[in-house]
């Protein structure tokens, strides 16, 4: 769930939020184990650090009440670090009712508003020594896009990316292996090759033979029963600890028990 999903502010004039707290229910019937919520959104249009913390509050215990974990993930820009720390701590000190989000998540993909790619390395790095320093023992992700990416598809998309600098700082690492945005005449617009080579090459790159991977799938509406099944066994022949499409909102009805097979 992004922020233009759920949260009123984000809707378009005269559009409501496509999803809710009553999805939460859905979700577990369906076999989500756990919802990615985004909570903190650098915009005008937040609340305050925390993009509504009303709202943000009643997913975080729905979600919990029926049976989900939360990870809560922000989108950092870098162009001040001190900002974005700031966000990810209050996601950090979030409680409603007692309850606070199981993990979080940074996703590292914005590269507009600090284009030079050695000083964005720089910011990237101090800012995810800085969270891990701040989050203690909380479970820290990173999502970030897949080195067939960033190596082979478009290389000027973020030069060098400094993977053995960052692989001590988080926990789990959620590779967007997008197969749909592939070109249809790329041997990666293949679900199974994208995910396998997504997942393997995270680890090499971060010189972690089993680093813990959560591989995050195509743009769920643009993906075939073919493509999820796919999907799903290359996910199993990777060993990664999950696995999900993006997302939640445009994932087939179909698409479900294929998502689900051998959880």
């Amino acid at each position: 769930m992004d922020v233009y999903d759920y949260v009123p502010a984000f809707q378009k004039p005269g559009m409501s939020p496509a999803v809710t707290t009553a999805s939460l229910r859905d979700m577990a019937r369906l076999g989500v184990r756990t919802l990615y919520l985004q909570a903190a959104q650098d915009d005008r249009r937040s609340e305050d650090d925390v993009v509504s913390r009303s709202l943000v509050g009643e997913v975080l215990v729905e979600a919990h009440r029926v049976g989900l974990r939360v990870v809560a993930w922000y989108l950092p820009h870098f162009a001040d670090v001190d900002a974005d720390l700031r966000r990810v701590v209050a996601l950090r000190d979030f409680r409603a009712h007692g309850q606070r989000f199981d993990g979080l998540a940074l996703d590292i993909e914005w590269t507009n508003d600090v284009p030079d790619a050695a000083t964005r390395n720089a910011r990237l790095v101090s800012l995810s020594e800085r969270v891990r320093d701040a989050t203690g023992g909380v479970p820290l992700g990173a999502i970030v896009y897949p080195p067939p990416l960033l190596e082979d598809v478009n290389p000027k998309l973020w030069p060098a990316f400094p993977w053995r600098q960052l692989a001590s700082r988080f926990d789990v690492w959620l590779p967007m292996a997008y197969w749909t945005l592939r070109s249809l005449s790329s041997p990666l617009h293949d679900a199974a090759t994208y995910v396998a080579q997504s997942v393997e090459r995270v680890r090499a790159d971060l010189g972690v033979a089993d680093a813990p991977v959560h591989v995050i799938g195509g743009i769920a509406d643009a993906a075939t029963a073919d493509d999820d099944r796919a999907f799903v066994r290359a996910a199993h022949a990777v060993h990664v600890l999950g696995w999900s499409m993006y997302d939640f909102d445009t994932t087939r009805s179909d698409a479900w028990p294929i998502l689900r097979s051998g959880s």
